[in-house]
């Protein structure tokens, strides 16, 4: 495989599926001394997967599914090209059963995607993955009574940040953020 430096028209993804609940975790409460705390549940297991994808610009794509399968994973692809047409896109992602399927793999070749797969058991090398952790934050001890509300509240808040603010939420501004060569100017 070729590097990536000096390759022209060309845009670097991360990109990383969560799955949201309707009854967030709790991360934090507190209650008077010697009375219980109350703790929302719905009861209901619902759950819905928000796929992200963030470019080294700050630039991000969102698409959720009821799934985290390779069929939704190829429709993401399919959004990923759309929205950077005309690139020549080089996505990095985990090694995740929908994404190192065959299926997959091919359509990606077919669209013109070049997948490089991060180290296994390695999050902290994906900038979504840190991304995510400020979404469920956000999300934490609050119950929706739908879990698409949930979605769209994670989204919204995703997406009403700015492209610097993804980038420092994602580690992608750290000095020692693992991909800091590439991100010389151009």
């Amino acid at each position: 495989m070729r590097g990536l430096k000096g390759r022209k028209r060309t845009v670097i993804l991360f990109s990383d599926e969560v799955i949201i609940t309707e009854t967030p975790p709790l991360r934090a409460a507190w209650s008077k001394i010697g009375q219980p705390l109350e703790v929302p549940i719905t009861g209901n297991r619902d759950k819905r997967v928000l796929y992200g994808t963030l470019s080294l610009q700050g630039a991000v794509e969102l698409y959720y599914a009821k799934e985290w399968d390779q069929d939704h994973f190829q429709a993401y692809l399919r959004q990923i090209r759309k929205r950077w047409r005309g690139w020549r896109i080089v996505l990095f992602l985990d090694r995740g059963s929908p994404h190192t399927a065959a299926a997959s793999r091919r359509l990606a070749r077919e669209l013109g995607i070049e997948i490089r797969f991060l180290p296994t058991a390695c999050p902290e090398l994906n900038p979504v993955d840190h991304l995510w952790r400020h979404v469920k934050a956000f999300l934490a001890n609050e119950t929706c009574p739908k879990v698409v509300e949930s979605v769209e509240r994670a989204a919204a808040f995703v997406l009403n940040l700015t492209p610097h603010q993804r980038l420092v939420k994602a580690g992608i501004l750290s000095s020692d953020f693992w991909l800091k060569s590439v991100l010389a100017p151009c």
